[in-house]
């Protein structure tokens, strides 16, 4: 199944790594705060949301940070997407 954004939404899958405690405990991706740094998935074709025009500024494979609860998840073919407003990210990690 393929997701495809429309207006100015975006749909992004977080990015999940083990993380290493000082004390050498390995914490799953389930065990910690859900990362703020994503990977762009899909973007939408942007044009006129409300009356304004819209530019979409990011790109597929984009990695960003976005707004701690920003989005709506969904969860296809047992792959856990959010999509969400591009106004909810915050910025373009390089």
């Amino acid at each position: 199944m393929n997701i495809k954004p429309l207006g100015d939404r975006v749909v992004i899958k977080r990015l999940e790594a083990e993380e290493t405690t000082k004390g050498g405990i390995v914490l799953p991706g389930s065990a910690k705060e859900k990362p703020q740094i994503v990977e762009i998935i899909a973007v939408g074709p942007g044009g006129v949301v409300d009356g304004k025009d819209i530019i979409m500024e990011v790109e597929v494979g984009d990695h960003v940070l976005i707004s701690k609860y920003a989005g709506t998840e969904v969860k296809i073919d047992d792959i856990e997407y959010t999509i969400l407003r591009q106004s909810d990210i915050l910025a373009i990690v390089d």
